[in-house]
């Protein structure tokens, strides 16, 4: 099932402004931190941090029904699909 590509202002929001020439002015802050704000709000972008123990990344094949059932699911099917596995095998939830 291909997604379509997100293309224009979809992929980045609305414009902040009808004006591309009043755009905001990029500081040094910016490239200190690292982060983009929009008044108090930090807006962040990115995977989040990974943290002690990240997660691998597998290629599996897996059925076309089995596959279709965890889509089915939506946002969050891999995690799903991660917690059904570590039932089935009897492990425990990682820290």
């Amino acid at each position: 099932m291909p997604r379509k590509k997100l293309v224009g202002s979809r992929s980045f929001g609305e414009p902040l402004t009808d004006d591309p020439d009043d755009a905001p002015e990029v500081l040094d802050e910016f490239f200190r931190t690292g982060e983009i704000t929009q008044g108090a709000k930090v807006i962040r972008l990115g995977r989040p941090p990974l943290g002690d123990k990240p997660k691998g990344s597998v290629t599996l094949r897996l059925d076309a029904d089995v596959l279709e059932t965890y889509r089915a699911l939506g946002k969050g099917w891999q995690a799903q699909l991660n917690a059904d596995l570590r039932r089935a095998r009897k492990l425990k939830k990682s820290a």
